[in-house]
C-alpha cells in the first residue's frame, strides 16, 4: 500500500473538505500523512488515522523568502517521511509541493486546483502581471503531475488555454470537494419569517457587497425577512473591513452572525441559501445548503452556475448584479411555495451529483489508490 502526503494551506480545510478523502485512503489501507501550517490539529488528524505534520505558509502575499522557506521545509519533509504520492491543493500547496516532490524524486504527484483565487478573478494591472507570475509557477510544478484535478470546467479550459498544463500531464474534473449527504441531512425549509444566508469568508469577491446591496432594496419593503451573513474576517488583498460589516448592521439591513465550525444550525434555520460570488471553484457552502434542502441563488459565474438548475432548484443571476439578485430574492418572498419545491430539487441533485463518495471515488481511481 502507498505512503501518501496531503499538502493543504490551512489545516481546517484538512477535516472539512479532506476529512471522507482520507478516511477512505486509510480504510483501503494506505498511510497517510496530512501537512498546514497551523498548530493543535494532531489528534483530529488522528481521529480520521492520518499522521498531522507542520510547515511554515503565509496564505498570501508573494515574499520570496518566506516561499522559499515553505519550499525548503516541504523538501525536508518529503525527504524524512518519503511519500508514495503527494497530493496539493489550494495555489501555494499546489506550487511548493509539486515542486518539492518533483525534487525529492516522487513520482505520482497530484495536484487539486479548488479554485483560481483573487488574482484571476480580479483583472487590474498588479493582477495582471501576478496572473502571469502565478501561470509560470503553476506550469513549472505541474511538469512533474501525473494529473491535475479541476472542480469546474471553466478552470480547467482557462488553464489550457494559458498553456500552463503540458500534453503529458491529464487533467480530470470532478464535482467539487463533495458534500457528506447523511452529515447535512435534509431538513424542512422554514419559511415564515424567511431569512436569506449567505456563508463565505468575508471577502468582497464573494458577492458580499451585492448582497448587502440587494437587501437594502428589499428590507423597507419586506422588514420581516431577515438577511443574515455568516463568516471569518480574513486576510485575504480583498478582506471586507469590520467597519463596513458594523455599518450594515447599524442600518438594519444585514444580521452578522460571526463564524462557527458547524454551519448546519443556521443552514436548517434559514429558508434560501445566497452565494453571489465572482469566481469559485465548487463552493462547498452551496453544497452544504443543497444537501439540507435549501434553494439557491449564485451567479452564473464559474465554479457557481454548475451547482445550481437555473428555474428548478434555485435562480442564476449575473455577476455584480446587486439589483438582480434583489429580484431573485423577491421572488422568494412572494411566492413562498418554491423554497420547498426548489429545495427538494436541491437536495436531489446533492445526492445524485455531489455525495462525497462519488466524487471521492473518482479521486482515488485517477490516482490509481
Amino acid at each position: 500500500m502507498a505512503r501518501i502526503l496531503i499538502v493543504s494551506h490551512y489545516a481546517r480545510s484538512l477535516l472539512n473538505f479532506r476529512g471522507e478523502l482520507i478516511k477512505s485512503m486509510v480504510g483501503l489501507g494506505h498511510e497517510v500523512f496530512a501537512a498546514a501550517p497551523e498548530e493543535g490539529f494532531e489528534e483530529k488528524l488522528e481521529t480520521l488515522g492520518a499522521s498531522y505534520l507542520r510547515y511554515p505558509l503565509r496564505r498570501t502575499g508573494l515574499n520570496p523568502l518566506q516561499d522559499l522557506g515553505s519550499l525548503l521545509a516541504l523538501l525536508r519533509m518529503m525527504r524524512k517521511i518519503k511519500p508514495d504520492v503527494v497530493l496539493s491543493y489550494a495555489i501555494k500547496p499546489v506550487i511548493y509541493g509539486s515542486l518539492a516532490a518533483r525534487l525529492t524524486g516522487v513520482k505520482r504527484v497530484f495536484s487539486m486546483i479548488t479554485g483560481l483565487g483573487f488574482v484571476f478573478v480580479n483583472g487590474g494591472a498588479k493582477q495582471k502581471v501576478l496572473r502571469r507570475v502565478v501561470g509560470l509557477m503553476y506550469r513549472a510544478a505541474f511538469k512533474g503531475n501525473r494529473a491535475v484535478f479541476f472542480q469546474n470546467p471553466d478552470d480547467e479550459q482557462l488553464i489550457k488555454e494559458m498553456g500552463i498544463i503540458g500534453g503529458s500531464t491529464k487533467t480530470v474534473l470532478i464535482n467539487g470537494s463533495g458534500v457528506d449527504v447523511e452529515r447535512y441531512y435534509y431538513v424542512p425549509a422554514r419559511k415564515e419569517p424567511l431569512s436569506f444566508l449567505l456563508i463565505a469568508r468575508l471577502i468582497w469577491d464573494k458577492g458580499i457587497r451585492e448582497y448587502a446591496e440587494a437587501a437594502r432594496m428589499l428590507k423597507d419593503r419586506y422588514p420581516e425577512v431577515t438577511f443574515s451573513l455568516l463568516g471569518p474576517y480574513d486576510s485575504n488583498p480583498a478582506a471586507i473591513k469590520p467597519e463596513d460589516v458594523e455599518s450594515w448592521v447599524e442600518e438594519g439591513i444585514v444580521e452578522y452572525l460571526g463564524e462557527t465550525e458547524d454551519v448546519r444550525p443556521y443552514i436548517a434555520d434559514a429558508g434560501v441559501y445566497v452565494l453571489p460570488s465572482y469566481r469559485e471553484g465548487t463552493p462547498r457552502s452551496v453544497l452544504e445548503a443543497m444537501s439540507m434542502g435549501r434553494p439557491v441563488i449564485t451567479t452564473d459565474a464559474p465554479g457557481c452556475r454548475e451547482t445550481v438548475e437555473d428555474g428548478v432548484s434555485g435562480f442564476l443571476v449575473p455577476v455584480r448584479d446587486a439589483e438582480a439578485l434583489a429580484g431573485a430574492m423577491e421572488k422568494f418572498i412572494q411566492n413562498p411555495e418554491l423554497i420547498g419545491q426548489m429545495g427538494a430539487q436541491s437536495r436531489k441533485i446533492a445526492e445524485d451529483k455531489y455525495d462525497v463518495h462519488k466524487v471521492n471515488k473518482v479521486i482515488l481511481s485517477a490516482m490509481g489508490l
